[in-house]
């Protein structure tokens, strides 16, 4: 069975690709057309950033 909703917005995602230079594949491709090693690099990138925000008193600020 199919997850209704992600844990990561749409927004952040993409975010995070424009980060690894992977934006134009998706937006050409899909996320389909995103590698398994790239997909790996984005969570690992998600994960840095909500690390950060969790240790950081003013999240909003980067």
């Amino acid at each position: 069975m199919a997850r209704k909703r992600g844990v990561m917005s749409e927004a952040l995602k993409y975010e995070l690709a424009q980060e690894l230079g992977v934006d134009h594949i998706v937006r050409t491709e899909g996320w389909g057309g995103v590698t398994s090693r790239q997909c790996g690099n984005l969570i690992t990138l998600a994960i840095q950033r909500a690390q950060r925000d969790l240790q950081s008193p003013y999240p909003d600020s980067r």
